[in-house]
C-alpha cells in the first residue's frame, strides 16, 4: 500500500531522484511562515554546486535558505523580496558577485509557478510593463493596454512545509504557511514536504495538496 512517510531526511533525499548539480529548487515560505528549513539545511550539506532556487525571499539570519546560500550550492536565485530583514547571507554572495539573482513581482512569480503546474508555458500579465523588469521579453496590446509575456516556471524538486499530511501523501496548511507551498507541490517533478503531524486520514474536504503531486514526507513537529 502506498506510503509516503520517511524516518530521516537522509532517507528522504536519498529516494529523490531529481536532487543533482544545477537542478531548480522551489522553496515555499513567505517570511519565515511555511520555510521547509530542515530540507534547505539538508540539502546543504550534500555538496550539490549550481543549484537554482526560487523563492519569495532570499533567506535570513543563518538558517533555512540562508544556510544552502552560505554553503556556496547556490548559483541563481530567483524571488520577489531578496532584501528583507537579516538577509545578510544573500547580500554578501550577490555582492561579491557569487549569486546571480532574478526579482520577479510576487503576483507574477506565484502566476508563473501555478502556470508551470497546470502546463501552461507563458501568460500575459501588464505588471512590470514600462520597467526594467519587462526588459528582452514580449510586449502586445490588449484593448489598449501594454502587457509583458512572463514563462512558466517548473522546477525538478519542490521543498515545502505542510501541517498535517497522511501516508497517501494529502496536505493542509496552518493559515499563511499555506503561501506558495500548494501551487510549488504541483509545479515540480518531485516534491518533499516537511510535516508538522501525520494523521491517519486528511479528510477530502480539508485536502489542498492531493498525494499525486507529494514524493515524500517527513514528520518534524510543531
Amino acid at each position: 500500500m502506498i506510503d509516503k512517510r520517511c524516518r530521516t531526511l537522509a532517507d528522504m533525499l536519498a529516494q529523490c531522484p531529481d536532487l543533482h548539480d544545477g537542478a531548480v529548487l522551489l522553496a515555499g515560505g513567505f517570511g519565515d511562515a511555511g520555510v521547509p528549513v530542515l530540507l534547505l539545511e539538508a540539502i546543504a550539506e550534500l555538496g550539490l554546486k549550481d543549484l537554482i532556487v526560487v523563492s519569495n525571499n532570499a533567506g535570513a539570519g543563518e538558517r533555512g535558505l540562508a544556510r544552502l546560500l552560505r554553503s556556496g550550492s547556490v548559483s541563481r536565485i530567483i524571488c520577489s523580496f531578496p532584501r528583507s530583514a537579516g538577509s545578510v547571507v544573500f547580500e554578501e554572495r550577490y555582492d561579491a558577485g557569487l549569486l546571480a539573482l532574478e526579482v520577479v513581482p510576487q503576483g507574477t512569480l506565484a502566476e508563473r509557478l501555478r502556470a508551470g503546474g497546470a502546463g501552461i508555458p507563458a501568460f500575459y500579465t501588464p505588471t512590470a510593463y514600462g520597467t526594467e523588469l519587462a526588459a528582452g521579453k514580449e510586449i502586445r496590446e490588449f484593448d489598449g493596454r501594454h502587457y509583458v509575456m512572463e514563462r512558466a516556471i517548473r522546477g525538478d524538486v519542490a521543498l515545502i512545509h505542510a501541517a498535517t499530511g497522511d501516508r497517501w501523501g494529502n496536505l493542509t496548511y496552518a493559515m499563511t504557511a499555506r503561501n506558495f507551498n500548494p501551487v510549488m507541490a504541483t509545479a515540480a517533478r518531485s516534491t518533499l514536504a516537511e510535516v508538522r503531524h501525520f494523521v491517519e486520514v486528511v479528510p477530502p474536504e480539508a485536502v489542498v495538496t492531493p498525494g499525486i503531486f507529494v514524493h515524500s514526507m517527513l514528520e518534524v513537529g510543531a
